[in-house]
């Protein structure tokens, strides 16, 4: 069979398997989800096995030590994984909720419902987890879901796939509800790319290299997160200590992810006090500061910022900072270099938190608080399947009701139009 056939028949077979997902009950799909908890749970030995072949050709191929680690599957990250599905059972079901109903007046009631969206193509990198982090959200929220992991991850990935479907089975639910590419073909991906007819969203999980591949080669609508360029405004009225312990918490807790801060701007007011305050900081921390011609004046053996600072998501200890002379300056900016990913601002002032709220358009925007916490489970969704830097049809972290959409229910009495 070629590699189209295969990927068409895979994906027709999961179409037929959403529209038996999308009519369970919430207490068979939270069932299906313990079960598949305590699958991972009892097939860790399996599981590492599996592993460790991922590991000796990442070792083998020379792959960095971080994305090793990226790979690694022990005791620990699978309780991480099994844990999470059950969480995700805990959390409300959004298929079938309705979102309002209103009287026409015609005395015809018309309503929303939540629906499942069908199914979900998850393309990813390195992370194994991510194939029993997706597989729950997609599946709690009546969808069936093809996870296309990266050949680094392969037999990890397969591993975890082979568990959960078994469950699948046991509860006498489709097994093509929940699909693992077995290839490691870039060829596969392509043809998945091509089936809008079949699949109907597309979720890629990654550096921008891969973001770029899918969103350039798809005819199924993508939800786009290119990168993370994140921004904080610390404002003329900002308390010194907060602007500091955010910052820092905001640079430095987790540096090598999306939501950490890249760029840090500094109202004119305060640029002389507080530019030597949060540099020495900074550096105590271990972060590399580049920084404008006015922030180099009040700190003048920091690295000169070069224009390709400004759009930069360094995902490591590198922060740029620059002054500016007001919120409009930083709106500016944040809407010209930023990522639509999370910004903040540090002030005491109302007025302008309230104006930063409405003027800045990214998905996450915060007054007074770190970056860090643009984050699904952080903001309460209980968990992510990613977050979307595109405006349709989610925009920010997504949880399980943007793996949904409504339609339209109306109910009469006999009605016809005149």
């Amino acid at each position: 069979m070629t590699i189209r056939n295969e990927m068409l028949q895979l994906a027709r077979e999961a179409k037929e398997a959403g529209r038996v997902m999308a009519n369970l009950s919430s207490t068979v799909k939270n069932d299906l989800l313990g079960r598949m908890a305590a699958a991972l749970e009892g097939g860790a030995e399996e599981l590492i096995a599996a592993n460790e072949r991922d590991l000796a050709a990442a070792r083998k191929r020379g792959l960095a030590p971080a994305m090793i680690d990226r790979l690694v599957l022990n005791d620990e990250r699978i309780k991480a994984m099994a844990d999470g599905l059950r969480e995700v059972a805990a959390l409300p079901d959004p298929v079938g909720e309705i979102t309002g109903m209103w009287r026409r007046p015609n005395d015809i009631q018309v309503g929303r419902m939540r629906i499942p969206l069908g199914v979900i193509g998850i393309i990813y990198e390195s992370r194994p987890n991510v194939t029993a982090d997706a597989a729950g959200l997609c599946l709690k929220s009546g969808n069936a879901v093809i996870l296309r992991g990266g050949s680094e991850s392969i037999h990890s990935n397969t591993a975890i796939g082979a568990l959960l479907k078994e469950e699948l089975k046991h509860l006498r639910l489709p097994a093509a509800a929940l699909q693992v590419v077995a290839t490691t073909d870039r060829a596969a991906v392509l043809e998945l790319l091509k089936l809008e007819e079949e699949i109907d969203l597309i979720i890629p999980r990654g550096g921008e290299g891969l973001i770029r591949f899918v969103s350039e080669n798809s005819r199924i609508p993508v939800i786009k997160h290119y990168k993370g360029v994140c921004h904080a405004f610390v404002d003329a009225s900002a308390d010194f200590d907060m602007a500091e312990k955010i910052c820092l918490n905001a640079k430095t807790q987790r540096p090598g992810v999306c939501n950490a801060l890249e760029t840090l701007l500094i109202h004119k007011d305060l640029a002389e006090t507080f530019v030597p305050r949060i540099v020495a900081a900074l550096r105590q921390a271990g972060v590399e500061v580049r920084g404008c011609e006015v922030t180099r004046s009040f700190a003048p053996d920091v690295t000169p910022a070069a224009e390709s600072d400004w759009p930069a998501e360094y995902l490591d200890l590198i922060l740029a900072v620059k002054v500016v002379d007001n919120l409009e300056e930083a709106a500016d900016h944040i809407n010209r270099y930023g990522s639509l990913h999370t910004e903040t601002i540090i002030t005491r002032d109302y007025t302008n938190a309230q104006r930063f709220l409405r003027e800045i358009n990214s998905s996450v925007v915060m007054v007074n608080a770190s970056t860090r916490f643009s984050d699904g489970n952080q903001l309460g969704l209980g968990a992510e399947i990613g977050i979307s830097t595109t405006k349709l049809h989610s925009f920010g972290p997504m949880g399980l009701e943007d793996l949904t959409t409504r339609k339209f229910i109306v109910l009469g009495d006999g009605q016809i139009r005149q």
